[in-house]
């Protein structure tokens, strides 16, 4: 699978003080919001990543919104639950 068939993300949460869980598509970016959404991501507490393939990748980013509003909702997700709600989805 080619570099350009897939979509690397990451879900962190935020180092402010709103704590709030986000998701970042890093090969989606442009120029005008690289550098701010990486420095963001960066400064963050890292929760999962990996690459979503381009075939699945609506499907992918409906799932992971769902996972970002549960985090923010307060349950508990380890990286192995993330995993299993994106099963089939990752490249």
């Amino acid at each position: 699978m080619a570099a350009s068939d897939r979509t690397m993300f990451e879900i962190y949460r935020e180092a402010d003080y709103a704590r709030l869980y986000r998701v970042v598509y890093f090969t989606e970016l442009d120029e005008h919001n690289k550098e701010l959404e990486i420095s963001r991501a960066m400064a963050g507490e890292h929760i999962y990543d990996g690459f979503l393939t381009d075939l699945h990748k609506d499907e992918a980013k409906q799932r992971i919104a769902e996972i970002v509003r549960r985090l923010n909702a307060g349950e508990s997700l380890t990286a192995a639950d993330i995993e299993r709600q994106l099963g089939g989805i990752l490249a």
